[in-house]
């Protein structure tokens, strides 16, 4: 039994596509082209999922090297192999790089033009507000599914016969098992910020150490739900 590609042939970005869409991308990415990336890849391109921009994501922040350079990379090899992985990092860093190029023998005779300084305050500014907006339209998608944990504590439905003196349904396996790799995603996830954010742990360090933890989570959920 086959399993087919979850993109059809016909709907797949050809090399020329991933160029240029990558081009566009790295033209209009002022601040920084992660925050747009999803916009454009998802939103407009249409390309991947959310859930699949999500993963590749998570993967791409993991290995070495910038986030959008190893996600332009991994989105041709996905569709294209070797040549769409080449055409969509040579899109994404041709345009930009002409245009540093320029604003460098610009800024060299403009910098200590107070003007200037304050343009770059602002735009500083500006990217930060992107990536926290990127990090909200991540984020959102994955709120419905805490709207499945079963708890009384936690489930609309559960509350609702809660207060009306009804007596509450108890839980599945399966909802039970949701709702506890649901709690450890989140432990993790929170351990991981506040590693990065107020330890200030590196970010390899942190991943080094919690990718193994989360790994053996899940294959210990696993194998909990899997016993009669």
């Amino acid at each position: 039994m086959s399993t087919q590609h979850p993109y059809r042939t016909e709907d797949q970005p050809t090399s020329a596509q991933l160029f240029l869409g990558f081009l566009t991308l790295g033209l209009i990415s002022f601040g920084g082209a992660l925050p747009h990336a999803r916009r454009v890849l998802v939103e407009e391109r249409r390309w991947l999922s959310g859930d699949d921009f999500i993963e590749l994501l998570g993967l791409c922040q993991f290995l070495p090297g910038g986030n959008i350079i190893n996600l332009s990379v991994a989105i041709g090899m996905r569709f294209r192999g070797l040549r769409g992985a080449l055409a969509a990092i040579l899109g994404l860093i041709a345009g930009p790089s002409v245009i540093v190029v320029l604003l460098g023998i610009v800024y060299e005779k403009t910098q200590n033009n107070l003007y200037v300084k304050h343009l770059f305050a602002g735009l500083a500014a500006a990217a930060a507000g992107l990536l926290v907006a990127m990090a909200i339209k991540i984020v959102v998608p994955l709120l419905p599914r805490w709207q499945s944990l079963p708890t009384g504590l936690l489930s609309r439905r559960g509350m609702h016969r809660k207060k009306r003196g009804l007596p509450t349904i108890p839980p599945s396996a399966s909802d039970t098992q949701n709702s506890a790799r649901t709690g450890v995603a989140a432990l993790i996830a929170f351990v991981g910020f506040a590693a990065i954010a107020f330890f200030r742990v590196p970010l390899l360090i942190t991943m080094v150490i919690l990718v193994p933890i989360s790994i053996a989570a899940t294959m210990l959920l696993e194998s909990r739900g899997k016993r009669p």
